[in-house]
């Protein structure tokens, strides 16, 4: 009895250690830098755009760690990188956060629904996705899993 008890107390703790572990490397800012959009900015508040908005990825991460948008906003993330670039929700690697299925399951994403570009996109292309889910959805690059930001849609 002593044994199970002991046992269940360690599986408890492992599983919400590898919870918040987890979770705070999804959420992590990354450095602020410009973003494409009409809206002027300060690099230490979250961004907030109208309909569009364009985040740039380079070889040192994603160009703004926050971005703020209303429900139907189109977020396009633009690869001016010198490799690949595979945008998704978090968490790495299933990207399971916005549309509740494993990568292997939503990809690849004919209904635009998944939060996943489900493939490298190359440099000087983009990768668009329309929010249609009120939350923080973080996301990251599945190729380089350090780069990474956050989405919030109100």
């Amino acid at each position: 009895m002593n044994k199970i008890f002991i046992t269940i107390l360690i599986l408890i703790i492992v599983v919400l250690g590898s919870y918040f572990l987890l979770k705070t490397k999804v959420e992590a800012p990354t450095t602020e830098a410009p973003i494409t959009s009409d809206k002027s900015t300060t690099p230490d508040k979250p961004i907030t755009v109208d309909q569009n908005a364009v985040i740039i990825y380079s070889d040192t991460g994603y160009s703004t760690a926050t971005l703020n948008v209303k429900v139907g906003d189109t977020v396009t993330w633009k690869n001016n990188s010198s490799s690949n670039m595979w945008t998704a929700s978090g968490m790495h690697p299933s990207h399971v956060v916005y549309s509740s299925t494993a990568l292997t399951a939503h990809c690849p994403d004919v209904l635009g629904t998944a939060f996943d570009a489900c493939k490298g996109i190359a440099p000087g292309d983009s990768w668009s996705f329309v929010f249609n889910k009120v939350g923080g959805w973080g996301y990251h690059n599945h190729l380089k899993a350090s780069h990474f930001g956050k989405v919030i849609v109100e």
